[in-house]
C-alpha cells in the first residue's frame, strides 16, 4: 500500500513516519509540503492513499483533492475538528486528529486495505515513477467531484452519463447531477474507450450502465440507460456503436 504524506509540518511528518513503522504492508513513496508539491507527487508516484493535512498554506487538503482529475482514496490528519462533517461528505475513509493515536491509525489503515484489497502483511514495491501520467482512467479510478459547497468521491464505474450544459458537464451518478469545469473532449481523452462512449456531441455513456437498445431514425439508434435518462446516438456513431458490439 503505496502511501504519500501531505502536511506542511516537517515534525508531523516525522511522526506519522514514525507511526506509520509498525504496518509493514505500508510504503511511504513520498511528502510534499503543500499542495503543488501533492499534485506532482501524486502524478509521479501514483500513491494508493494520502495521508492529507486539511490547513495548508496555499490551498487546503479539499481544495488540493478538487483539483485532481483522479484522487486516490483519503485519510484526513488535522488538528481540527470541525472539518470532520466535510471530510466524510466526500467519503474520506478515516478522519484522524493530531498527534495521532497509533489504534487510531491502526484503525484507519484497516479500512484502507479493505477497499484496496491489501493483505494486511504484504509489502508493496513504490509504484513506478515512469508511468504516463496520462494513461485513460480505468472504471476502477475515483475522482473527486465538487459542485458549490457538495463533494464527492465517485468510482467512474459508478457514472453512467457525461452530458454538455453550458461550458460546463453534468454527471450523472446515484441521485446527483453536479458540474464539472471540464469539456467532453478533456473527458473523452482520459476515458477508457472500452467502457465509455461518445453518443453524440451532447453524451458520453457508460456502456455497463446500458439497459435497452432500439432502433431509431434514419437508421439511428435509442440508448435506454438503467435508471433513465434515454440518448438519442447520432448517425455517425451509430455505425461505430455497431461495429464496437458486434462479434
Amino acid at each position: 500500500m503505496n502511501v504519500l504524506l501531505v502536511d506542511d509540518s516537517r515534525l508531523a511528518r516525522t511522526e506519522l513516519r514514525h507511526l506509520l513503522q509498525a504496518f509493514p504492508e505500508v510504503n511511504v513513496v513520498g511528502e510534499a509540503r503543500h499542495a503543488d508539491e501533492a499534485r506532482a507527487q501524486i502524478q509521479a508516484l501514483r500513491p494508493d492513499l494520502l495521508l492529507l493535512d486539511v490547513q495548508m498554506p496555499g490551498q487546503t487538503g479539499f481544495e488540493l483533492l478538487a483539483s485532481l482529475e483522479a484522487a486516490p482514496h483519503v485519510i484526513f490528519t488535522t488538528a481540527y475538528d470541525e472539518y470532520a462533517l466535510q471530510a466524510f461528505a466526500v467519503n474520506a475513509l478515516d478522519y484522524l486528529l493530531k498527534p495521532v493515536q497509533e489504534a487510531r491509525l491502526a484503525a484507519a489503515l484497516a479500512k484502507a486495505r479493505a477497499r484496496l484489497k491489501v493483505p494486511a502483511a504484504e509489502a508493496h514495491a513504490p509504484a513506478a515513477p515512469e508511468e504516463a501520467p496520462l494513461a485513460p482512467l480505468t472504471a476502477q479510478d475515483q475522482v473527486f467531484v465538487k459542485d458549490g459547497e457538495r463533494c464527492w468521491f465517485v468510482k467512474l464505474a459508478d457514472i453512467k452519463l457525461f452530458e454538455i450544459n453550458g461550458s460546463y458537464t453534468r454527471i450523472h451518478f446515484e441521485n446527483h447531477r453536479p458540474l464539472i469545469p471540464r469539456t467532453l473532449q478533456q473527458l473523452e481523452a482520459r476515458l477508457d474507450p472500452k467502457v465509455f462512449f461518445r453518443a453524440n456531441r451532447q453524451q458520453i455513456i457508460n456502456l455497463k450502465w446500458i439497459a435497452g437498445i432500439e432502433p431509431w431514425f434514419s437508421n439511428t439508434l435509442k440508448i435506454t440507460l438503467r435508471g433513465g435518462p434515454e440518448v438519442e446516438v447520432s448517425r455517425q456513431q451509430s455505425v461505430r456503436f455497431r461495429e464496437l458490439l458486434s462479434l
